[in-house]
């Protein structure tokens, strides 16, 4: 017992513990995004993943994790997200969202709020062809690494068409984007 409840405070020292918050890491004024209630580097609870019938590997419920960013850079008109796994599909990488339009004063998504219908948001199209999908890693491997990219841009929130690849947004946001924050959330089954 001694050693749960001496294993348990060190936990609460200890940036990475998924019931904490990571210290934060630069200057309190930095862009940034993060996950409430899961430090960057979590493992992702099976809720979370997708849950394409198309796919055997994807065999959760497909709730998107609650993100919430802060510090945008000044000028700030909206944003775009990405979301990929680059060690997806033996390490040709698979986009697993796309999502831009993104008013500038908005600043969260609640849980689940990501992967339902486009209100805050111009809704793209990844690799498995919704503007959203889970983590969907084969059984059996090492975790891989889900990336959520925040793109801070000049642009109004719907100057740019729905439906665009990963490859077709970036491309359109050369010269808009004004600074970028990330989180990296893992996934294994």
């Amino acid at each position: 017992m001694k050693h749960l409840i001496a294993a348990t405070a060190a936990c609460a020292l200890v940036v990475g513990c998924a019931t904490q918050q990571p210290a934060m890491i630069g200057p309190a004024t930095a862009f940034r995004l993060v996950s409430p209630g899961m430090a960057d580097n979590t493992m992702l609870a099976p809720k979370y993943a997708g849950n394409f019938a198309k796919n055997p590997n994807c065999t959760g419920q497909n709730v998107s994790p609650a993100l919430q960013w802060s510090n945008p850079p000044p000028k700030t008109k909206s944003y775009a997200l990405i979301v990929d796994d680059q060690a997806g599909r033996n390490g040709l990488g698979v986009s697993h969202g796309v999502v831009y339009g993104i008013p500038a004063d908005v600043t969260s998504f609640a849980e689940g709020e990501l992967a339902g219908t486009p209100v805050k948001f111009v809704g793209g199209s990844s690799l498995l062809g919704v503007h959203y999908m889970g983590p969907c890693s084969p059984r059996a491997q090492a975790p891989h690494h889900y990336v959520f990219t925040l793109i801070a841009t000049d642009l109004e929130p719907y100057a740019l068409k729905g439906g665009m690849k990963r490859d077709e947004l970036l491309k359109a946001l050369e010269g808009h984007g004004l600074n970028a924050a990330s989180l990296v959330l893992r996934f294994a089954q």
